[in-house]
C-alpha cells in the first residue's frame, strides 16, 4: 500500500508506521493528520473509502469516530464554562430540573464530564430510533436511579453521556449540541467535523465495518485480562449493561442513524478535522482561531477521576470530558488528553510538545481504548520529536 500525502522533514517515521499498518495490523483505509504549534505537519491517507469496496480513499474522506466524538463534545461544556454560562461545580438540576431526582439531586456538571454521575446503565435500553430521539433519551437518563452516589467512584458513560451532555447543552443554550458544535466549533476552526450529518456531505463519508486480523510476528498483540472479557460476557455486568444502552447495536452505515446527533458515539470526521479541533484547544491553528483559553486547556486535563473503572474494569484517567494519559489509554506524554473511539480512532493535544493528534478508520477492531493501529502511530510521532 502506497500512503498518499505529505510529512515534514523529521515525521517520516509517521509514514512509515502507516504503511505497516495496512500490511499487519488490519487497515484497509485510513488517515492520519498531525499538527505541531497550529501548523499540519502529518497529513497521509490510504486505502478504501469504504471497508468493503474498492474506490480509493480521497483527500477529505470522512468516516463515523464512535466515542473519540466525547472529547468535541466536552469541548462544548467547557466552551460554555470558559463563557460564563454554566458553572461546572453546579448541580446539574439548575439548568435541567427533572435531572435531579431518584438519588441524583447532587450530581454536578462535572460528574457528567468526568464520568462520575452514576449513570452509565439505562435499566430500559432504548433502540436506536428512540436513542436518536433527544427528548426520550434525556427522560430516560432524568429518569434513572444511580448504579453509586454520583461523585463517589466513575465508571465509563459508554452511550448515557450521549444524552446527559446534549440535553445539558440544550438547557443552557437552547440549541441542539450538533447545531452549537457546527456554529461554535467545527465552522470557525475550518474542521470537517459533523454531528448530525448533513445530507450534502453524505457522499464523503465511507461505509465502515469490522476487520479481524492475524498480526505479524512482533506486532502489537492485545489480550484483554481475564476479568474484562467475564465482564463484556455477563449480561447483568455494568459492562454489557452500558456498552447495550442502545438495544439492538446501530447500523453506523444507516444515513439515518448517521443524520442522528448522539455525542457519545456518533460524530463523523476525517482526520484532519479532528486533530484540527484539538489543534485549537491548545493553540491558534494556521494563525488563526484558538478555542480554549490557556486556562480552560489545564482544566480539561486536570485529574478527576482515576483507578478501576466500574464499566471498563481496567484502571482510566480522565480529565474534564478526556481521556489521560495512562494504561488503558496511551498517549503522547502525561500531559496529553484527548478521547479514543471504540476499535479505531483517536483525537488528542498535547501542549508540552505542540502535538494535536487525529486518525480515522473504515475499520473496526475490538479494542476498546487502545487500538494497536493507533498506539502505532502515537509511538511513531513520539520517535519523531525525540529520535528514539
Amino acid at each position: 500500500m502506497d500512503a498518499n500525502g505529505t510529512v515534514a522533514e523529521g515525521f517520516e517515521p509517521v509514514r512509515d508506521a502507516f504503511v505497516r499498518n495496512f500490511g499487519t495490523l488490519g487497515d484497509r483505509g485510513a488517515a492520519v493528520t498531525v499538527y505541531r504549534d497550529g501548523h499540519k505537519v502529518v497529513d497521509l491517507w490510504g486505502g478504501t473509502r469504504d471497508i468493503d469496496g474498492t474506490e480509493p480513499w480521497q483527500p477529505g474522506t470522512a468516516q463515523i469516530v464512535r466515542s473519540a466524538t466525547k472529547g468535541v463534545a466536552a469541548a462544548v461544556l467547557l466552551l460554555l464554562h470558559q463563557r460564563g454560562e454554566l458553572d461546572l461545580d453546579a448541580p446539574v438540576g439548575k439548568w435541567w430540573p427533572e435531572y435531579g431526582a431518584a438519588g441524583k439531586e447532587r450530581t454536578l456538571v462535572r460528574h457528567l464530564l468526568a464520568h462520575r454521575a452514576g449513570v452509565p446503565v439505562l435499566d430500559r435500553p432504548l433502540t436506536v430510533a428512540q436513542a436518536a430521539d433527544p427528548v426520550l433519551g434525556a427522560e430516560a437518563v432524568a429518569a434513572q436511579a444511580p448504579a453509586w452516589e454520583p461523585g463517589t467512584d466513575h465508571g465509563y458513560h459508554a452511550q448515557t453521556y450521549s444524552w446527559l451532555t446534549a440535553e445539558l447543552v440544550r438547557r443552557v443554550t437552547g440549541r441542539p449540541i450538533g447545531e452549537w458544535i457546527a456554529d461554535e466549533i467545527a465552522g470557525p476552526v475550518g474542521a470537517d467535523f459533523w454531528l448530525g450529518l448533513p445530507p450534502a456531505e453524505a457522499a464523503r463519508v465511507g461505509r465502515v465495518g469490522p476487520v479481524t486480523v492475524e498480526e505479524a510476528a512482533g506486532a502489537l498483540r492485545t489480550r484483554p485480562k481475564r476479568a474484562v472479557s467475564d465482564a463484556y460476557a455477563d449480561p447483568e455486568s455494568l459492562t454489557r449493561r452500558a456498552f447495550g444502552a442502545i438495544t439492538p447495536q446501530p447500523d453506523e452505515n444507516d444515513p439515518v442513524y448517521r443524520a442522528a446527533a448522539l455525542p457519545a458515539s456518533n460524530g463523523i470526521a476525517t482526520a484532519d478535522g479532528l486533530a484540527r479541533i484539538y489543534a485549537s484547544l491548545i493553540g491558534e491553528v494556521d494563525g488563526g482561531v484558538r478555542l480554549f483559553s490557556p486556562e480552560t486547556a489545564e482544566l480539561a486535563r486536570r485529574e478527576q477521576s482515576t483507578g478501576p473503572d466500574r464499566v471498563l474494569v481496567v484502571s482510566t484517567r480522565f480529565g474534564l470530558g478526556y481521556m489521560l494519559h495512562g494504561s488503558a489509554s496511551p498517549l503522547l506524554s502525561p500531559g496529553s488528553f484527548g478521547h479514543p473511539g471504540r476499535g479505531g480512532a483517536l483525537g488528542f493535544a498535547d501542549p508540552e510538545s505542540g502535538i494535536a493528534f487525529g486518525y480515522v478508520t473504515n475499520g473496526f477492531r475490538k479494542s476498546v481504548t487502545a487500538d494497536p493501529r493507533a498506539q502505532a502511530l502515537v509511538r511513531a510521532v513520539r520517535t519523531a520529536l525525540t529520535g528514539s
